[in-house]
């Protein structure tokens, strides 16, 4: 004996999805830059060196003199020679004048008057030491520097966004079932 029997045989649905997800994109540009440096103004005075050497006692100690000079040396050697000859004739004439006194100046002038006087011996440096002067006047340098400030333009750039919105696709990827089958409801007679 066979029983009546119900079979049911069922499918759950089942959903497909797809979701795409959103995307962002940010995109900074540079910012324009403009920067320009003007040249420093500079101004320089220069003042030479001056150096002054004065050798004229250094050559007139050489006896290397100018002609000019030369002759005022020879002038005013012979002014002074004539002025102490003079002297020397006055005071021997006083001498002589006054013979009456003891002495004999009569032979005591011939021989002052035959005879040089002596020379002295001794070390002379020709020209004598620091008988050439120098004057040294150094140079001097006035510099003046005026800086320039930097020109700078700076242009900012907004930054780019790029947004695609993400998205969600829902489908079926199978539907639901219900199969309903009976058996032996229904014997068959033999």
């Amino acid at each position: 004996m066979e029983l009546p029997q119900i079979r049911m045989q069922s499918q759950m649905a089942k959903i497909y999805m797809v979701s795409q997800p959103a995307r962002q994109a940010i995109r900074q540009p540079k910012a324009d830059l403009s920067i320009q440096q003007p040249h420093a103004e500079i101004s320089m005075r220069t003042i030479p060196a001056k150096l002054t050497i004065d050798q004229t006692r250094a050559w007139e100690e050489m006896n290397l003199l100018s002609v000019e000079r030369l002759n005022e040396k020879y002038a005013q050697d012979g002014k002074q020679a004539v002025l102490e000859g003079i002297g020397r004739r006055s005071s021997q004439g006083t001498e002589l004048m006054k013979i009456e006194n003891k002495g004999k100046p009569l032979i005591s002038q011939s021989f002052q008057n035959a005879y040089e006087p002596m020379r002295e011996l001794g070390i002379k440096f020709v020209p004598s030491p620091f008988s050439v002067k120098t004057h040294y006047q150094p140079s001097n340098v006035e510099i003046d520097i005026q800086p320039k400030k930097p020109i700078i333009h700076a242009q900012s750039n907004k930054p780019e966004v790029t947004y695609v919105p993400g998205s969600v696709d829902i489908s079926m990827a199978q539907y639901q079932s219900l199969e309903i089958d009976f058996i032996n409801l229904f014997p068959e007679e033999k």
